[in-house]
């Protein structure tokens, strides 16, 4: 198994040094969901939530979170990106809204943590924003879905075996 590269060689947390690293093109996508009741999906599709345009504040909460994500993770470098972009989707099936985040950058370091965190910050300002009407929702699945560039190449997540299968008899 690999060392951590957060520690040093006395087990103390640190920066991990990139500065010897070449500068190469990064992405990363992440995704993960928020499960809920019935009638707050509803009021997103609806648009009839009391604090606004759900999933157009969550997306550019998302892309706030991804640009400040070495704020947020002590030992993560400030990343200049080059693009953000994020998706949310409704998944009338699952209940829930899924949001996709990509991050890209030309640097010495990949852009893993900032789509992460875009995910997470999108799905919980869909809570915040729905609280009212469902407290019970559940962030879920939440994990990176492929990265590209740097020393490790290209990475892709093997298919989510978490998804609930379509009910027999039913088309999907």
């Amino acid at each position: 198994m690999p060392p951590l590269t957060h520690l040093d060689s006395q087990g103390q947390a640190h920066m991990v040094d990139v500065g010897g690293k070449a500068e190469t093109r990064r992405i990363a996508r992440a995704e993960g969901r928020i499960k809920m009741s019935a009638a707050a999906l509803e009021a997103i599709v609806a648009g009839d939530s009391k604090k606004g345009d759900v999933l157009g504040v969550a997306r550019v909460a998302a892309i706030q979170a991804a640009k400040r994500t070495s704020e947020l993770i002590p030992l993560c470098h400030p990343v200049p990106l080059t693009q953000v972009s994020v998706d949310l989707r409704i998944e009338p099936e699952l209940s829930a809204v899924v949001c996709t985040a990509q991050a890209e950058t030309l640097a010495r370091t990949g852009v893993e943590m900032e789509a992460l965190v875009a995910v997470q910050i999108g799905l919980l300002t869909v809570y915040d924003m729905c609280k009212a009407v469902d407290r019970s929702m559940r962030i879920e699945a939440v994990r990176l879905l492929e990265k590209s560039g740097g020393r490790s190449g290209h990475w892709v997540a093997a298919p989510d075996m978490a998804k609930p299968a379509a009910e027999p008899g039913s088309k999907g």
